[in-house]
Formats: structure tokens, C-alpha cells, sequence
């Protein structure tokens, strides 16, 4: 079975589905024909990608937050979900420093939270809970992480996630374990996915929408961490493989009910400056500076995923490298900026091409 025909008419609960990965994941999910219900707060930025897409035609919205238990729990309860997307979280890590308390509580708690209301609906689920590659206890090696790599986090958003990892594999454990499946009938995975990039991110704090603010208004772009490494990748990549995931695991809850990496091939691994330089090379146009800043958090300068895994066990594998994912990236943002096309349209349209990779 195809992932379109897998989750047509299945009933899908995304939290988090007004954020950057939440809008393209509901967009993508209507498109194959899901019912989706959406738990989140207000976009965050204006524009966003919810808006651009008209997301509240797309699902049944609700606007809370994963922090208020009983609100989450009644919304999940009446809606009784085949499958359960869980995306909300406080994602930025310099942010992170100037609220690491609220960062602990969402990330934290309010994975607790999803993963109670689960336990408290006592129906057939399958649950993705997504992570990030950061919770890592990342000694700058060079290593790629594995799965079994010990857990860790220098800033309070690292940290917080590795603490969801923790609470995860805990609940797997403890409420439910994949051999007593028959049992409680749940699983759960969580997935790890390095730094995303696509249309219709307009996060502070984040290097392609800073560039492309840059771009768009004709100003330099000034660059904070040249030299940093990431495991760059179209947003589309580790949607895929969070939907393959969670197919997988109705095939085998038990095989699949695993914790599992989504980033690029270790080629695509590029520095700041190589995904600048060529960001600037495809828009055809800009200034690049590196201004020496004072006073500067600390932010991970090399970080980078093992991926064996997944195209392993669930034969997903990175279909984009980084110029294409940028060529993808910067045509959606030129489109919202030049064009004023239909960009729910256009979105799928990326989509599609995508699938036929």
C-alpha cells in the first residue's frame, strides 16, 4: 500500500499543526484524503505558512495549549485518533536561553501530557512524537549519532528534548511496551530529524528565513556561525519519513515502536557559509556578511545524524540533496513574494514532485 491510500480517511491528530512542519504536514495529510484535527497555539509569525495555505480549511483547528492538560486530553478523547503527530514544541534554541523555563514545561511536559491523554483514551493508536537531532549529548566529534548514542543537551532546548526522549522510551516501557501490544494496543516512536528548511518558514532565528528576509528586502545577510555544520534538508524529508513511520508501525507495532533518525546524507552536511553562498548563487542575487558578534549564546558548531537506520528498517532515505532542497525552498518563497500564486496549490505541487523522486 501506497502512503496516500494508507492514510485516506484516517482520523489524524497533529499537534503543533500551526507551525512550520505542522502546516506542511496538514496540508500534505488533506491531500491524501486524512481527517485531520490540528492542537496549537496562534501562528507564531506573521506571515505563516497556516495562513498562506488557509490551514483552518484544511483541518479542524483548535487553539490550545499542550501545557493545559485536561483541554488536550478532551480534545484527543472526543476525537478518539487513529494516529497521533505530536509537533508542538518551543523550537528555537537561542529562545530557549531566554525562557528555559516555559522551554522545559512545553517540550517536557507537554510530551507527558500527549502521551497521557493517549493512555487515558484506551483505544488503538500509533503515535510519532518528534524530537530533533540536538538531543544528542554532542561532543563535536565529528561522529554521525545513532540511535543508541547517549542522550544530552547544553541549552535548555536540547536539554528539554532529550528530556522527551527519556519520557518517551519511559511510557513505551512502562504503558506501553510493544510486547504487551495485544494488551494496550498503543505504539509509540519518536523521531529525530535534523535542520529543516522549506517554503513558508518565517521563524527569527533561523537561518534560511533570515536570508530569505534579507533577500526579499535587498539587504545583506549577515551571518552568525559560518563555520557551524548541520544536517540540512527539505521539510518534505522528514515528513515522509514520520508518515512511513507511523504506516510502518500498523504493519508492525511491535518491529517499529522505535526511536529513529531523518537528516541528509553525510555530503549534505554543509557549513552556514556553504548553504548561504549557495542560497545567494540560486536566487541569483545578494551580499553576504559575517559581522564579529559579542556576547554570543552557545549554539553546537558541528552536528550530524546517522541515517542507517531508517533506510535500513523503514527504507526511507533522503530523496533531495541541499541544492535541490534549496531550489525548492527559495521557488516557494519567490512565488508568496512575486507571484501572489495559490500557494495551498503550489505546496502540493511541491509535493507531488517530490513523490515522483
Amino acid at each position: 500500500m501506497d502512503i496516500a491510500t494508507f492514510y485516506k480517511n484516517k482520523k489524524v491528530f497533529i499537534t503543533g499543526h500551526t507551525g512550520f512542519k505542522g502546516s506542511w504536514l496538514t496540508a500534505i495529510l488533506h491531500s491524501f484524503g486524512a481527517e485531520v484535527k490540528g492542537y496549537a497555539l496562534e501562528p507564531e509569525t506573521n506571515p505563516s505558512l497556516y495562513q498562506a495555505i488557509h490551514g483552518d480549511s484544511l483541518c479542524y483547528s483548535i487553539i490550545g495549549d499542550v501545557r493545559d492538560a485536561s483541554f488536550l486530553h478532551k480534545h484527543i478523547s472526543e476525537f478518539a485518533p487513529d494516529i497521533v503527530f505530536h509537533l508542538a514544541a518551543q523550537p528555537i534554541v537561542r529562545t530557549s536561553y531566554d525562557i528555559p523555563v516555559d522551554t522545559f514545561e512545553i517540550n517536557a511536559m507537554g510530551t507527558v501530557n500527549v502521551l497521557e491523554a493517549i493512555r487515558q483514551m484506551r483505544k488503538k493508536c500509533i503515535a510519532v512524537l518528534i524530537t530533533t537531532d540536538k538531543v544528542y549529548e554532542n561532543n563535536e566529534s565529528g561522529q554521525a549519532y545513532k540511535e543508541n548514542n547517549r542522550l544530552g543537551g547544553y541549552d535548555p532546548y536540547s536539554s528539554s528534548k532529550a528530556c522527551a526522549e527519556l519520557i518517551i522510551d519511559s511510557y513505551r516501557k512502562s504503558f506501553f511496551n510493544p510486547q504487551k501490544y495485544s494488551t494496550h494496543q498503543v505504539a509509540i516512536a519518536s523521531a529525530r530529524a535534523g535542520n529543516v528548511i522549506g517554503g513558508g518558514d518565517w521563524a527569527k532565528d533561523r537561518l534560511l528565513p533570515d536570508i530569505v528576509r534579507a533577500l526579499v528586502k535587498n539587504e545583506t545577510i549577515n551571518i552568525r556561525n559560518p563555520k557551524a555544520v548541520r544536517p540540512w534538508q527539505h521539510v518534505l524529508e522528514p515528513l515522509w519519513g514520520y508518515l512511513t513511520l507511523a504506516m510502518k508501525m500498523e504493519e508492525d507495532p511491535i518491529v517499529y515502536a522505535d526511536a529513529f533518525n531523518f537528516g541528509p546524507y553525510p555530503y549534505d552536511v554543509l557549513t552556514v557559509k556553504e548553504i548561504t553562498d549557495l542560497a545567494v548563487r540560486i536566487w541569483g542575487k545578494g551580499n553576504v556578511a559575517f559581522p564579529k558578534l559579542q556576547g554570543q549564546v552557545h549554539e553546537a558548531g558541528l552536528l550530524s545524524l546517522s541515517i542507517e537506520k531508517a533506510k535500513k528498517v523503514l527504507r526511507w532515505k533522503p530523496k533531495l540533496n541541499a541544492e535541490k532542497a534549496l531550489t525548492y525552498t527559495l521557488e516557494w518563497y519567490k512565488n508568496y513574494y512575486d507571484k501572489n500564486a495559490n500557494m495551498l496549490e503550489f505546496t502540493i505541487n511541491q509535493l507531488s514532485d517530490y513523490q515522483k523522486i
